[in-house]
């Protein structure tokens, strides 16, 4: 990086009505050198589309979860063995075109985008604290700062919903970004491209090796029986095992009534019962499938080294990257929801066409959504959009809880209306909409008076271990605003 200088671009050229850093600018060259070496980023100090891109796929990615808050949790990819029948019934058509759209244009594909912005904030918050000096204090204000993460994620994961992902960033940054930190551009992108191979064998093979391998035993003892044979232990305990896999695919009617009564009991019968979930999603699966956030952080921190996510390619090359990305995305993940759908779900069909090749369409997907964004951002379009984007980005981790607690509040916890299991499929998204529209409206009011989000100024005042100012004083200066700028 080059010497700290200020950069302060014409109001209103990005986007913004404020004195912000033009796309592409280092967080460190962003604004003033400071005596702190250590201090927090400041809101004049934050690159732009870095901002408009975490707000964009933290709203993407409640079309996902949004199953997981009024559903079962076993509903979240393919919504089977539901209280309401999705791909059945009169609203059949609807609730499948929902589900395309979603699995086509977003499954996946924003949580790969927010893993990549959270590397990249890695890399700006390690080199900003290197270049002023801070030097082996960097590694303690990371290190604190992802300790406070995994303990976020797991009250959240356990006092409010188990699908919680910040307990995965904070550990997956402990273990793994720090080192990394300094490596060039294609030897990260590299790395992610191992990692993402070896999740893909081990995540989406065993996906599809387990029922595979489970029906072929399950065949076998079942045709020893046909033809009158004593079926061994061994045959008696694959058949048990054949079933068992089968009721995790498609539950049974009694494990739907048991998910219903525990969820519609109140907060603590909620809570209690999506525990062992949350266990299971903080131990074993993450042992399994951490790769898939450390794959797309170590590629995001690529992409904000060589400048894509810093919105420093021409528009050629980011027409390129949402061309060829959404090219390979599309079709490949559309193709095989044909084929999940038209074999009904069978397990196995479903995880050879979904499971297996889904990296493929994560990667793809999420580098061109990404690069749609900054070309409506980097061309001043949508203006309005991008400033209420930017502001939901800036306080991604207040808004990610909200969320949280709005859906819980909606689907469960509350007497009324407590929708869990009460909605179709379609019209999840219906909430999804009110959802959004709180997170971008009480954003933008928000950073008008205040610095930086609530849970954002008290994890970064735990980080620093020193109470950070809260309140913009001095809101109008110069004739400009210090608005929240990405």
């Amino acid at each position: 990086m080059s010497d700290a200088t200020e950069v302060m671009p014409s109001a209103g050229t990005y986007g913004f009505d404020a004195a912000v850093a033009e796309p592409g600018t280092n967080e460190e060259l962003a604004g003033p050198p400071h005596l702190d070496a250590t201090r927090p980023v400041e809101r004049q100090e934050r690159v732009a589309s870095v901002d408009v891109l975490r707000g964009f796929a933290l709203l993407g990615i409640l079309l996902m979860n949004i199953t997981s808050f009024g559903f079962p949790s076993w509903a979240y990819s393919i919504p089977l063995s539901t209280p309401l029948p999705v791909f059945s019934g009169p609203h059949a058509r609807e609730n499948t075109i929902v589900w395309f759209l979603r699995w086509v244009l977003a499954e996946g594909k924003m949580r790969a985008l927010f893993s990549m912005l959270f590397g990249a904030g890695a890399v700006l918050l390690t080199s900003r604290a290197e270049q002023r000096g801070a030097g082996d204090r960097t590694a303690d204000i990371f290190t604190r700062r992802n300790m406070w993460l995994v303990l976020i994620g797991f009250l959240h994961g356990y006092l409010i919903w188990y699908g919680d992902i910040l307990y995965w960033y904070g550990l997956t940054g402990l273990l793994f970004l720090y080192p990394c930190r300094k490596l060039k551009a294609k030897t990260l992108v590299r790395t992610a491209v191992v990692v993402l191979v070896l999740n893909t064998l081990l995540m989406g093979g065993g996906q599809l090796a387990q029922p595979y391998f489970a029906q072929k035993k399950a065949l076998a003892a079942d045709a020893a029986m046909r033809a009158g044979k004593t079926l061994t232990e061994e045959q008696i305990a694959d058949l048990k095992s054949w079933k068992n896999v089968q009721e995790q695919w498609r539950p049974p009617q009694k494990k739907v009534d048991e998910e219903m009564k525990a969820m519609r009991g109140g907060y603590l019968s909620a809570q209690a019962h999506q525990a062992k979930d949350n266990f299971k999603e903080e131990s074993v699966f993450y042992y399994f499938a951490f790769g898939d956030v450390l794959a797309f952080m170590l590629l995001g921190m690529a992409m904000y080294k060589n400048g894509f996510l810093s919105g420093e390619w021409s528009y050629k090359a980011y027409a390129l990257t949402a061309l060829i990305g959404l090219g390979i995305a599309w079709p490949l993940v559309f193709e095989g929801c044909l084929h999940a759908w038209r074999s009904h779900f069978d397990q196995i069909t479903t995880a050879a066409w979904l499971n297996v090749p889904y990296e493929v369409g994560r990667v793809g997907g999420a580098l061109g959504n990404a690069a749609i964004v900054l070309i409506i951002f980097k061309a001043g379009l949508l203006r309005w959009a991008t400033r209420a984007l930017a502001a939901v980005g800036q306080m991604a981790l207040s808004n990610y809880l909200l969320t949280s607690i709005s859906c819980k509040l909606l689907f469960v916890w509350l007497p009324h209306p407590r929708w869990f299991g009460q909605l179709e499929y379609y019209q999840l998204y219906y909430v999804l909409a009110g959802v959004w529209a709180v997170n971008l409206v009480w954003s933008s009011i928000w950073l008008r008076y205040f610095r930086f989000g609530p849970v954002e100024w008290v994890w970064r005042s735990l980080t620093y271990w020193k109470r950070q100012p809260m309140l913009i004083r001095n809101r109008f200066k110069s004739g400009t605003v210090v608005a929240a700028a990405a």
